[in-house]
């Protein structure tokens, strides 16, 4: 399959046992240097910490349970965050409308991500993994129902308005008529007599002024009226017996003629203005509330996602990398050219962390496991890489 870019800015959390990190008075910060130079990053900040506090760890099998559920949960909360993006797009007219309003914490959320600080007074670290992890997916599951109900009700007002204004689109034969029509025009209050419109081609006006009045009996005689033109049809007013209606209709209808269903009620068009100006309202102030609650929801989901990647990325690494928990975890830009190779140039590099624990055939798939965890490779994900990697997209 042909290699797809990603619909944003790509990046990866990368976690990499502390020993691997060249020697030096801070292992954080060489390893960063040396992932720059081994990735030949264009800029510095191409690399960046992603610190992860320690979390209160359980048991082997709770951590291989977490590292099943953390891998579902992750899915879910991007979807949930792309979703909203889906309604940023839906209301807003360019991509730069789009990228402005991705804001988590004040800040865009490349800026976000890049500063990444655990929210403590928020997601306390003394819980147990399981209670973050239920916190964390709790909340956006809340966030993206309440955005959904709301964009679901934006969208019918929307369609509401988008019907009323198709309305006064169109010629003369399908438009509304409440901005054209007076009430002169028509007679009114009258036992025996009625006004009917007709919209007419062009072509066929001459005609129609002819023979209007013998169509049916009862017409009223020079009666017909213009009422208004465009570009194709001429709107007539006919007066006529309201018995000899429905046939003068008809044959209005066998000659290529549009009659118009409308009738002169008092009120009627001061009604048909107040439902236009209604929809209208109803859009604008469903538009601003989706607008101020996608952002909400933008902000709030991201930074629970990013949350959740991070035990994500802790969970992995124990059990990698083992106990004590000493492991360096680090953020990567790799530029959108090379993204594949990126990866590519990190496998070579840290491709021997795999040891003899996990062994891949040419396709990457996996042959052998190591003995020790046998009992868990019902649910160790296949896909393995030899370190712990994970891709973040900030879709746009």
């Amino acid at each position: 399959m042909a290699f797809q870019a990603p619909a944003g800015p790509l990046y990866y959390i990368v976690s990499l046992p502390s020993s691997v990190a060249p020697s030096g008075a801070d292992p954080e910060s060489a390893l960063i240097r040396d992932l720059s130079s081994t990735l030949s990053l264009p800029s510095s900040d191409d690399v960046s910490p992603f610190p992860i506090p320690n979390f209160k760890i359980g048991t082997l099998d709770q951590l291989v349970q977490q590292s099943d559920e953390l891998s579902k949960a992750d899915a879910q909360m991007e979807s949930a965050v792309n979703r909203t993006v889906d309604v940023f797009k839906a209301v807003y007219d360019t991509k730069d409308q789009v990228i402005a309003a991705q804001v988590v914490a004040d800040k865009p959320a490349e800026t976000y991500i890049k500063s990444f600080q655990w929210n403590n007074a928020k997601y306390r670290i003394d819980k147990p993994l399981a209670e973050l992890v239920d916190i964390l997916t709790k909340e956006v599951f809340a966030l993206d129902a309440d955005l959904k109900a709301v964009y679901s009700n934006y969208m019918l007002a929307k369609s509401n308005l988008g019907a009323v204004e198709r309305k006064q689109t169109g010629n003369l034969s399908t438009r509304s008529l409440q901005d054209i029509v007076k009430k002169e025009q028509f007679v009114v209050g009258s036992e025996y007599l009625e006004t009917v419109l007709i919209a007419v081609p062009k072509a066929l006006s001459k005609q129609f002024l002819r023979e209007y009045e013998t169509m049916v009996p009862m017409v009223v005689p020079r009666s017909a009226s213009v009422v208004d033109t465009d570009d194709e049809f001429v709107l007539y007013s006919v007066t006529l017996f309201k018995k000899s209606i429905p046939e003068f209709l008809h044959k209005c209808r066998e000659n290529k003629l549009y009659p118009r269903e409308f009738k002169w009620v008092d009120g009627v068009v001061e009604d048909l203005k107040k439902e236009k100006d209604k929809a209208f309202e109803s859009e604008r102030r469903l538009f601003g509330e989706v607008v101020r609650l996608a952002r909400a929801t933008y902000a709030d989901a991201f930074q629970a996602w990013v949350h959740l990647k991070s035990i994500r990325v802790f969970v992995e690494s124990v059990l990698r990398y083992g106990l004590p928990p000493d492991f360096i975890s680090v953020l990567v830009k790799p530029p959108t050219a090379s993204i594949q190779r990126a990866k590519v140039a990190l496998t070579q590099k840290y491709g021997y962390l795999a040891g003899n624990a996990f062994l891949k055939d040419k396709k990457g798939k996996l042959v052998q496991e190591d003995q020790g965890l046998m009992e868990y490779s019902a649910i160790v994900d296949t896909e393995y890489e030899a370190f712990v990697i994970y891709d973040l997209v900030i879709a746009q």
